[in-house]
């Protein structure tokens, strides 16, 4: 078993994900996401889909969000 690093949970079907080198332990998706997901720098949400990356590196939901904070060359698909 493994601990989730989020809640703490010993739990036999943790799992692990690596990113940027780092291995990370979470025994539910709803961990992963609250411990890994970029969040949106306009509304807040956490961005579990692909969202929006401005080309300075700032993250959005959706390219409403992007646009509500300036950033005018992206777009949504029509």
């Amino acid at each position: 078993m493994a601990r989730c690093e989020v809640c703490g949970n010993d739990y036999d079907k943790s799992f692990q994900v690596v990113m940027d080198h780092m291995t990370h332990t979470f025994d539910s998706f709803e961990c992963a996401i609250h411990a890994m997901a970029p969040v949106c720098e306009h509304c807040g949400c956490k961005i579990i889909g692909h969202g929006v990356e401005a080309g300075d590196g700032r993250f959005f939901c959706c390219a409403y969000c992007a646009h509500e904070s300036g950033v005018v060359q992206v777009r949504d698909r029509t």
